[in-house]
């Protein structure tokens, strides 16, 4: 059984994102860069398979700049078997990653697609419903529990109204949520493995898909800084800034 997951490149969750000088975007030149929290999540969901002998091959796949090939080699410390880096400076939007992750299914085959419910960078929450939709696969987003037996998946997902679990033929997409797993850290010797892994390159061009951006960013700005607190005399004092300042009464 073979898992594909892509994996993505974003501003480290500890960093305190800065905008650019042009205010065109957030300032990354000098950034941590790391793997999306929920990508770990996907590659730790499957190397927990593999353990249990359901899967035979994990292969982690990322789209972007060069540098992305640091991510893929994160994901083969913790599990993965290969990579593969689509190469490209362009900007990349859910819908442009979801072609190319399409087409990289098509090369594959995988019996399972499992990737992160989103990135924490753009918080788009939609290259999986969309990949989902391209290569006509079931999907389960928002995953807590993932069961694989008999050809198929029974995920368990949380919803508005406790939880809801989804019987699914194989091969599938699969959003993973935060409650999912608890991914692990790579061990030295893995990550000295990891290095020797192999790792192919492609391009957009090369795999027919056209990446230009559909959406154009205006301007990125901080939000506004917040007012210092105050401590007032008493509850007289509390209630008038209220009614007068706050405007909540």
């Amino acid at each position: 059984m073979k898992v594909l997951i892509p994996v993505k490149r974003v501003v480290d969750y500890n960093v305190k994102a800065r905008v650019n000088a042009a205010g065109t975007d957030v300032d990354i030149a000098s950034a941590k860069m790391s793997m999306n929290p929920f990508c770990e999540i996907a590659v730790e969901e499957a190397v927990r398979l593999k353990e249990a002998g359901i899967v035979t091959e994990i292969i982690a796949v990322s789209a972007g700049v060069t540098q992305c090939t640091e991510t893929l080699r994160s994901a083969m410390a913790l599990g993965a078997d290969r990579g593969i880096l689509i190469e490209t400076n362009e900007t990349l939007q859910p819908l442009a990653v979801a072609k190319l992750l399409a087409a990289v299914v098509k090369n594959e085959s995988p019996d399972l697609v499992i990737l992160g419910k989103q990135a924490i960078d753009d918080d788009s929450n939609q290259t999986g419903q969309m990949l989902a939709a391209l290569t006509d696969m079931p999907q389960a987003t928002f995953a807590s529990k993932v069961v694989i037996a008999d050809g198929k998946a029974t995920v368990t997902r949380e919803i508005d109204g406790g939880l809801e679990t989804l019987s699914m033929s194989l091969p599938a997409v699969i959003t993973t949520d935060l409650r999912l797993n608890e991914p692990r850290y790579a061990t030295l010797p893995n990550i000295m493995k990891a290095k020797k892994k192999p790792l192919d390159t492609t391009t957009p061009e090369a795999l027919g898909v056209d990446v230009t951006p559909r959406l154009k960013t205006l301007k990125v700005m901080d939000p506004p800084t917040r007012k210092a607190g105050i401590i007032v005399p008493d509850v007289a004092t509390l209630l008038d800034k209220l009614r007068n300042e706050a405007k909540v009464l």
